[in-house]
C-alpha cells in the first residue's frame, strides 16, 4: 500500500531523515521507534504530506481490486498475507497489472501532493498534541472530519438528512472511544486525554486505508490507554497502521513489525521481538538488556509504560 524508496529531509545542515525505505502492505500494523530526534514524528509528517521530502518519492497503491462478490480479489488476498512478513524495505514497482482479471490501479505518487490530496485518498492522521477545533462540539468535530468521505455527504454537508446520518456515524465513533457522554460539550472544554481520544475519532471518521498516529497513547489515564489498544486492535484488517509509539509495550501490543531509527537513518526492520533484542537497538534506544523490552501486556487492557523520550 504505502512505499517510500530512499526518502530524506534536510532542515538547513541537519538531516532528520536520511534516505529511508519502507514498504507496507495493506493491513499492515508497523510501528517506528527511536531515541529523541531521531526523525520519526518527520516520517510521519512526510507521509501525512505537512512537510515535503528533499529526496526520494513516497507512492499510495490503488485501492485494493476486488470481485464480483465484493470480497478482495487475489492480488488482495495475496497483499493481506503478507503483513505476517511485515515491512519490506524495498520499494515497491508502480504501475498497473492485472488480478483475477481485474485491473491493479497504478500507484499514485504523493511526493508532491498537498495534505489535503493525501487525506482524499485515505491517508488520515493524529497528531501529538490534539487537532481539533475548540469552538465545536466533539460531534461536530468528527462531523467535519468525515462528511466529504461518506456518499451521504454528496450534495451539501448542511442538508437535515445528510447531516443526521452523519452525525449518527460521529456518535458511534465517540462512543468507541469513550466520549458518548460529551459529544454535545464543546472540545476545547474536554480534557487532554478526552481531546486526544476525539483526534483520534476525527481520523477514523474519514475511513482511512493508511491511519497515521503519532504517540497515540501520551497523556491518556491507564483506562483510557486500555480503549485504545481495543479500539486500534478492532481497526479493519485492510486498513494499515503507521504509529509511532514509546510504551513499549503498547507498540509490542499493536505492531507485528517496526522500524528502528537513529539520527534520521533505520537501524534495523523487522518483528518486533527481534528488533527489540538487536544489540545496537539496545544501545542507542533501550539502554538495557532484552528484559528492558518488555513482554506484550495481557490481554491488552493496561499497558505498562515502556522507554519514552
Amino acid at each position: 500500500m504505502l512505499t517510500l524508496a530512499h526518502v530524506t529531509r534536510r532542515y538547513g545542515s541537519l538531516t532528520a531523515v536520511d534516505d529511508v525505505s519502507l514498504r507496507l502492505p495493506a493491513g499492515a500494523r508497523h510501528a517506528v521507534i527511536g531515541p529523541n530526534g531521531a526523525g520519526k514524528t518527520t516520517l510521519l509528517n512526510l507521509v501525512a504530506g505537512t512537510e515535503r521530502p528533499d529526496a526520494g518519492r513516497i507512492l499510495l497503491a490503488g485501492p485494493e481490486p476486488r470481485s464480483a462478490a465484493g470480497r478482495p480479489s487475489g492480488a488482495s488476498r495475496e497483499s493481506s498475507a503478507s503483513r505476517e512478513s511485515g515491512a519490506e524495505s524495498a520499494p515497491a514497482a508502480g504501475g498497473a497489472g492485472a488480478s483475477g482479471g481485474l485491473a491493479v490501479p497504478a500507484d499514485t505518487d504523493l511526493t508532491r501532493a498537498p495534505a489535503a490530496r493525501r487525506s482524499r485518498l485515505g491517508v488520515a492522521r493524529s497528531f501529538q498534541q490534539p487537532s481539533v477545533i475548540a469552538e465545536l462540539s466533539a460531534a461536530d468535530n468528527v462531523v467535519l472530519a468525515g462528511w466529504r468521505h461518506h456518499r451521504s455527504a454528496r450534495g451539501g454537508l448542511l442538508r437535515p438528512r445528510r447531516h443526521r446520518h452523519l452525525r449518527d456515524l460521529a456518535l458511534h465513533h465517540l462512543d468507541a472511544v469513550g466520549l458518548a457522554g460529551v459529544a454535545d460539550e464543546p472540545a476545547g472544554a474536554l480534557s487532554y486525554g478526552q481531546r486526544r481520544m476525539l483526534d483520534l475519532a476525527a481520523a477514523l471518521a474519514g475511513r482511512p486505508r493508511l491511519l497515521l498516529l503519532d504517540e497515540p497513547t501520551a497523556g491518556l489515564t491507564d483506562r483510557d490507554l486500555g480503549r485504545l489498544v481495543d479500539l486500534l486492535r478492532g481497526v479493519p484488517a485492510q486498513v494499515a497502521l503507521l504509529l509511532v509509539e514509546h510504551h513499549i509495550e503498547v507498540m509490542a501490543e499493536l505492531a507485528d513489525t517496526v522500524t528502528v531509527l537513529a539520527a534520521g537513518r533505520v537501524l534495523v526492520h523487522g518483528g518486533v521481538r527481534e528488533a527489540l533484542d538487536h544489540p545496537q537497538v539496545r544501545e542507542v534506544y533501550l539502554d538495557a538488556g532484552p528484559a528492558a523490552a518488555g513482554a506484550p501486556a495481557a490481554g491488552g487492557s493496561a499497558p505498562g509504560t515502556g522507554a519514552r523520550e
